[in-house]
């Protein structure tokens, strides 16, 4: 266990609910707080990574941002894991499409996640691991879906290490995304993989939704401040997952 304050997050012992909702913009984090919580109550702001812990149907939940990328919810998750006692962490993102079938606003609810990233090398692991999301979030979430009425698909996403490629914007650098598109891979993102394997390194919970922000092969995308304010039906989603979870 590690003594809080960790060294990135200010809240005391107890501040954070069961289950944490993570998206990557603080700001994203901000509006989910005072727009989905009663009685939210800022319990980080280090960095201006805003967390807050508020209730949702009656259930303390908690919400804080990641940032970008797998080093960033690595550390975040691990020290909500390990230093506060959090149980379930759900990513609440966005994601770019790379199937036909798969268009903006859809919910991807990621089963597994592909990466390119080192980040399994530090659990001396022989071969290749396979990080997987926490079954009893990702039915619950498909559960949620259901009744929500919502478009949604289930299966693989990727987790990339860097959003800029050296070759993007020419043609060559579409080669990957077809690569993984004839696999499956439903979508490209930037931080499942490493949550999912925190989550299974400390006997944790995780899973990551994302809504699609971005259709990377027909060119088509919504807004950061869409992305930012419109997700409303995968926060939702998200929330009756934590409520569900409650008393499991």
């Amino acid at each position: 266990m590690l003594h809080t304050p960790t060294p990135h997050i200010s809240a005391k012992p107890g501040d954070f609910g069961k289950t944490v909702l993570m998206p990557g913009d603080p700001l994203r984090s901000k509006f989910i707080a005072e727009n989905f919580l009663e009685n939210p109550v800022l319990v980080n702001n280090v960095r201006g990574v805003q967390g807050y812990t508020g209730y949702y149907k009656g259930v303390k939940v908690s919400v804080m941002a990641s940032g970008m990328g797998m080093p960033a919810i690595g550390i975040y998750s691990h020290e909500l894991y390990n230093g506060y006692g959090v149980e379930n962490i759900i990513r609440v993102g966005s994601a770019g499409s790379i199937q036909e079938h798969i268009d903006l606003y859809d919910i991807v609810i990621a089963q597994g996640a592909c990466t390119d990233s080192n980040f399994a090398a530090q659990f001396h692991l022989p071969g290749t691991y396979a990080p997987i999301a926490s079954y009893e979030l990702l039915s619950a979430a498909v559960e949620a879906s259901k009744a929500a009425g919502v478009t949604y698909h289930v299966g693989n996403v990727n987790s990339s290490d860097v959003f800029y490629g050296d070759h993007a914007g020419v043609p060559e650098g579409l080669d990957s995304v077809y690569g993984l598109k004839k696999m499956g891979v439903m979508a490209l993102e930037m931080e499942a993989a490493a949550l999912y394997m925190n989550a299974a390194r400390y006997g944790k919970r995780a899973l990551c939704i994302c809504t699609i922000s971005d259709h990377v092969l027909k060119g088509v995308e919504t807004t950061s401040e869409e992305r930012q304010t419109a997700f409303t039906a995968m926060i939702k989603i998200a929330l009756d997952v934590a409520v569900a979870m409650e008393n499991k």
